[in-house]
């Protein structure tokens, strides 16, 4: 079974070598996504609040140029840089998403200068 590159449409390529996600089969893996506006490559967002929705907005275009949504991920991983953006974290990530939360799973990392929050995603699709 072979694997599909995803990319969105528009998206600034990354500057590391990954692509955006991958799937094989019904599984699509989307790679850590940063708070990067995708057309201009620009952080958006100055607190964790602002960057979990531009990720999540980033994650789901992700998910969509694959063929997926929201409702098919299984597993979310968050990479903080700071334990006390824990709960402004999860309060833009419970509005995100609104309800029937996939599992998630976050740690404490470093992150390059200016972004405090990356999330990745596990989907299975039907």
């Amino acid at each position: 079974m072979a694997r599909t590159f995803i990319h969105p449409d528009g998206a600034v390529k990354p500057a590391v070598p990954l692509s955006h996600g991958v799937r094989k089969g019904n599984i699509l893996q989307v790679a850590g996504q940063v708070a990067f506006d995708p057309k201009t490559g620009d952080v958006v967002g100055t607190n964790v609040a602002e960057q979990t929705k531009q990720v999540l907005s980033n994650v789901q275009s992700v998910l969509e140029a694959a063929g997926s949504s929201l409702a098919d991920v299984v597993m979310l991983r968050v990479y903080l840089t700071d334990v006390a953006h824990f709960a402004d974290m999860n309060a833009a990530y419970a509005e995100y998403l609104g309800g029937d939360f996939p599992a998630r799973t976050t740690v404490y990392v470093g992150l390059p200068p200016g972004l405090l929050v990356e999330i990745d995603a596990l989907a299975v699709l039907d």
